[in-house]
């Protein structure tokens, strides 16, 4: 690995950068996209890294406003649609594809021809601690993207503190399988740094389609995952079981409660029962079979980035899969709370984590004090003196409560509808609801102003053909996602998965499609957030219809 990252040095020395220079990497997770980290920061450049998945355009605008020298690709088909969209005045001098089959006379070259043949002596980059490190462009669902500017100290004290927080005896034993991307800081300070402060061993995987069969393959012992990861996972259980007979239903449904159970009592969080003396039976019997999906020799699945629906977790860690909550944005790099596997209370994201303070403001917002709080945006002072209060603190944006030591994070103070009769809606826990059910990909809930709420509903292609049988319908006449029957019978299933919203949280109307929302078009953000104004926006007619 030392004489890899070395090769990349001699390369990037060669092209004359001076310590705070931009270089940019878009590679999905590979032993190279660290060898060109470890590279770059070792000479004190500053590393700015890209979505695979993200539209060229903004690619473009994010090396434009970091003012980056160098790129690094991953093939040629990301140069070619990149090209045309950099501007004139670009600061870029050369672009290296890592796997490219093109002989190129401007800026762009092969990595194969660019990189020296013979390692040489690795240099560190000493310097600064509270140097910028990287910065890291927000995927903001309103506006252009933000860069976060974290130092050194920022990502290492996180990283220590993460350490710490989770206890392990032996991490070099340790083996992480990463698959979410590394330009997330989530994964890049969890499932990169934290591996190598620890000694672990870290595999990468082919893709998310490969993704079961890589657990199979490496078995990994940590997975720093994503709650969408667990809910395929739950759809493709719940599909599984309607195809059963209804003693393997009741079976499984009887081992996760007696599972659930038993974790509760472990966690003191409830008074022993009689039941979980079961346990050992059903975990060999069921608990094996689901653990075994994953490898079977998971330890822990740290899950963050958005909130695990309640039944998810409920079902794994009932089943014996040990999955943690935490919380954090880019600009906190990023964990600042986290449940451990001594005290893990699923409906909240966990204690706060060493070397952080937190606290409530006015508003319920959670506000944070801590050496991992970023230097500001990139060029940007405003957005900076917008999110910190004049004593110092940052605004998360997220409305939270504290309840004995753990943090309850209760929605965003902004994603809140207003209807004409002045309740207060959180849309994204109500979204998040929806598409727990196998039949929905997407949902975006409607009704800002208005007297009751409506709902966009994007139905899951895979299942379409299957629920348009159902009714009698054709799957492939457009026609026939306006059927009477259809719209009712899928309004009754989101109103089933809105029964423990209040009264006043009922959706009323919902319009069907089945073109999901995708980055291309730019309403979601490389993270799947939702921009929900563009697709307002491009929604508008059938908003309107709904009222």
């Amino acid at each position: 690995m030392a004489d890899l990252t070395s090769r990349w040095q001699q390369g990037l020395q060669n092209e004359g950068l001076q310590k705070g220079d931009r270089v940019a990497l878009r590679l999905k997770n590979s032993i190279e996209w660290v060898a060109f980290e470890q590279a770059a920061l070792g000479l004190g450049l500053v590393v700015v890294p890209l979505y695979v998945d993200d539209r060229p355009d903004n690619v473009a605008y994010i090396l434009h406003d970091a003012g980056v020298k160098i790129l690094l690709l991953n093939d040629d088909k990301q140069w070619q649609e990149l090209s045309g969209h950099i501007e004139s005045e670009s600061l870029l001098s050369r672009t290296i594809i890592l796997n490219s089959t093109t002989d190129y006379d401007d800026i762009a070259v092969s990595a194969e021809q660019w990189l020296p043949e013979e390692p040489a002596h690795l240099q560190e980059r000493g310097g600064d601690p509270h140097s910028i490190a990287s910065i890291v462009y927000t995927s903001g669902t309103t506006g252009r993207p933000k860069g976060v500017m974290l130092s050194h100290h920022n990502i290492l004290f996180d990283c220590e503190s993460v350490l710490k927080k989770l206890g392990f005896n032996e991490p070099h034993t340790l083996e992480f399988l990463s698959f979410l991307p590394i330009s997330h800081m989530y994964e890049r300070t969890v499932g990169y740094y934290l591996p190598m402060m620890a000694g672990a061993k870290v595999s990468y995987a082919r893709s998310i389609q490969l993704l079961g069969e890589d657990f199979q393959v490496i078995k990994p012992s940590i997975l720093v995952c994503v709650p969408r990861i667990f809910e395929r996972f739950y759809d493709k259980l719940q599909q599984k079981l309607a195809k059963q007979s209804i003693i393997s239903r009741t079976l499984f449904k009887f081992a996760v409660y007696v599972g659930w159970s038993h974790f509760r009592f472990k966690q003191k969080l409830a008074l022993f029962n009689p039941i979980i003396l079961l346990n050992p039976l059903f975990q060999k019997i069921i608990g094996s079979k689901i653990q075994q999906l994953l490898g079977g020799k998971l330890i822990l699945a740290a899950s963050g980035g958005a909130a695990l629906p309640q039944e998810v977790a409920r079902t794994f860690i009932g089943l014996g899969v040990n999955i943690v909550q935490g919380y954090g944005l880019t600009e906190t790099s990023p964990v600042i709370t986290m449940n451990n596997l001594s005290l893990n209370i699923p409906s909240s994201v966990g204690e706060v984590m060493p070397g952080v303070e937190l606290r409530i403001a006015e508003n319920d917002e959670l506000q944070v004090k801590s050496p991992v709080i970023m230097k500001g945006y990139w060029n940007n002072h405003q957005a900076t003196s917008e999110v910190m209060t004049e004593d110092g603190w940052f605004c998360t944006g997220d409305k939270a409560k504290i309840e004995k030591g753990s943090v309850y994070i209760t929605g965003r103070i902004k994603d809140i509808l207003v209807t004409s009769n002045g309740e207060k809606i959180p849309p994204v826990d109500m979204e998040l609801a929806i598409t727990i059910l196998p039949e929905f990909e997407q949902a975006l809930i409607v009704g800002e102003g208005k007297s009751y709420l409506s709902a966009l509903i994007v139905l899951n292609g895979e299942k379409w053909p299957q629920i348009a049988q159902q009714y009698g319908l054709d799957p492939l006449d457009a026609e026939s996602l306006k059927d009477k029957k259809l719209n009712a019978a899928m309004l009754s299933l989101v109103k089933k998965a809105l029964h423990d919203f209040p009264g006043y949280a009922k959706v009323r109307r919902i319009s069907l499609s089945l073109k999901p929302w995708s980055l291309e078009e730019g309403l979601i953000t490389p993270t799947l957030k939702v921009k929900r104004a563009l697709v307002l926006k491009k929604y508008e007619k059938e908003v309107e219809a709904m009222y």
